[in-house]
């Protein structure tokens, strides 16, 4: 075997006790009897650990710098070579931290999480506040293991979002803000959309049935995936021939399980497209994570589960061809309907306290106090005891509504007990590319939106999978997007969109 197939070998098996993990984890969330769960931990635990441990062995750092030295001289943006590249910057960061640091996070984060679930219960963030801020010295620990040359975010977010830093951040927050504000103060002013036939009896077969026809017309390929029920939706993948999603229902809330299996079905068809020629390699598993996925960056996956759902499954477009099916589905409850006032009723602009039931306009809004939040927590600025304090203000500031509660409030997200420090900017990066990527579909596919008209998607799956899904990670998000759209990420073309999209529906 030459040294690139050793090493891809080792990768492999990696990746392979990666995707039992992921398998697991699927069960659990899906399928698994009540009682699993006893000793469902440790056989995960025993998964990642042994994957962890062959990726951090010095025999796997001989085989990549062995493939290094085979490589030299080959095309840089190959496959290949990328692939090496990959587990290189990986392996070098891992390598940095103690698994001492490891261990105390794995403890901390069971009891944290099991805390946090009983204070949100009852509203209490004094009951979370000294595991929260046994969370932020772990964090701060693990930022200077790493190594950073600005800020302590910067280290946390090469997991999430590798080149990214707190600089960029706030920049791209400080236009978001600057962009958005105006036009949502000018929304807030103006009539409330007839929303109330959104609320009515909707059985849940049918709403499954209407929501499956529509993924598969998207591209989502259910000959290598299945749709399933979840309290929380997600995708999981295993390899790109058995890429699952999940949607939840509300027989009395249409807009649930039909957005949620659009948004997924997107995070799927970027799995199911990788290139066959990256099956089973660091271009097709996230090592600092330790979990198959294919995208680039959270944010750059994110941006096609948002493209799907919110640029085409909010459009008019979209419903120009699918509300008379939908009313086929629901006579009933859509009898008094017509598609104008149930486009504008799925768009509905509404500041809430809580992020995951808030829309395209407002939902910004509640990342970048998080972010904020994370940011002075980790540099010390904001002790972790003001933190409720702070949150209120900004929600008024932001969105002129104040939380009554710490459960509707800062306790409102499980991701700070589970350590997820740097994930919450995926979200508003994810819809920042989703804009940008779009934009440059529909000026090189020709008559797209005219297609989305009359329910034809290919031409834009098409597009999407030559120009980013066959790659998974192998270039970086800012490659993907100057070769794709022309220019480095940006606000400008999402204000664009927003701004467009709000002004048609509301002014």
């Amino acid at each position: 075997m030459t040294a690139y197939s050793q090493f891809n070998e080792c990768i492999g098996q990696i990746n392979d006790l990666c995707c039992i993990a992921n398998l697991l984890m699927w069960d659990e969330r899906t399928q698994m009897p009540v009682h699993g769960g006893l000793n469902r931990g440790s056989q995960l635990a025993t998964a990642l650990r042994q994957a962890q441990e062959k990726f951090t062995s010095k025999e796997t750092g001989i085989l990549i710098e062995q493939a290094e030295r085979e490589l030299r001289g080959e095309d840089p943006d190959s496959y290949r070579y990328r692939n090496v590249q990959q587990a290189r910057e990986a392996y070098e960061i891992v390598q940095k931290i103690p698994l001492s640091l490891v261990a105390e996070q794995a403890e901390l984060v069971s009891k944290a999480q099991e805390v946090w679930g009983a204070a949100r219960q009852k509203s209490d963030f004094k009951m979370f506040q000294p595991y929260l801020e046994h969370m932020v010295k772990v964090k701060q620990k693990l930022a200077e293991s790493i190594g950073y040359a600005v800020h302590p975010y910067d280290a946390l977010l090469q997991r999430y979002e590798p080149g990214m830093t707190a600089q960029k951040l706030s920049k791209l927050f400080q236009d978001l803000r600057t962009g958005m504000k105006p036009l949502l103060e000018k929304i807030r002013s103006c009539p409330d959309p007839r929303h109330d036939f959104l609320y009515r009896d909707f059985p849940i077969e049918d709403q499954l049935a209407f929501a499956t026809e529509v993924v598969k017309a998207f591209g989502y390929d259910l000959n290598r995936g299945r749709i399933d029920t979840a309290v929380h939706p997600f995708e999981i993948s295993f390899t790109r021939e058995d890429v699952r999603i999940t949607t939840r229902f509300n027989r009395n809330y249409l807009p649930m399980a039909l957005f949620g299996l659009m948004h997924e079905a997107g995070h799927g068809m970027y799995e199911q497209g990788a290139s066959p020629e990256i099956s089973r390699t660091a271009l097709t598993t996230d090592l600092l994570a330790m979990y198959a996925v294919a995208g680039v960056s959270f944010g750059m996956h994110e941006s096609q589960s948002r493209l799907w759902e919110n640029q085409v499954g909010r459009s008019r477009e979209f419903w120009d061809f699918y509300f008379p099916l939908l009313k086929k589905v629901f006579p009933s409850p859509l009898e008094d309907v017509n598609t104008d006032e149930f486009h504008r009723a799925i768009n509905r602009v509404s500041p809430s306290f809580i992020r995951v039931e808030s829309d395209e306009v407002t939902y910004n809004f509640h990342i970048m106090l998080r972010v904020e939040a994370e940011m002075k927590m980790l540099d010390g600025s904001l002790p972790v005891k003001d933190l409720p304090d702070f949150w209120n203000s900004k929600m008024e500031e932001y969105l002129g509504v104040a939380p009554d509660n710490d459960a509707e409030g800062v306790l409102q997200d499980i991701h700070w007990a589970a350590g997820d420090y740097g994930s919450f900017p995926c979200y508003t990066i994810g819809n920042l590319v989703a804009a940008q990527v779009h934009k440059s579909a529909r000026s090189n596919v020709p008559r797209l939106d005219e297609g989305i008209r009359q329910g034809d998607f290919a031409p834009l799956k098409e597009w999407l999978q030559k120009k980013i899904y066959i790659h998974g990670r192998s270039y970086s998000t800012d490659e993907l997007l100057l070769s794709n759209t022309g220019k480095s990420l940006s606000t400008e073309d999402y204000l664009l969109y927003i701004s467009e999209k709000y002004t048609s529906i509301y002014m």
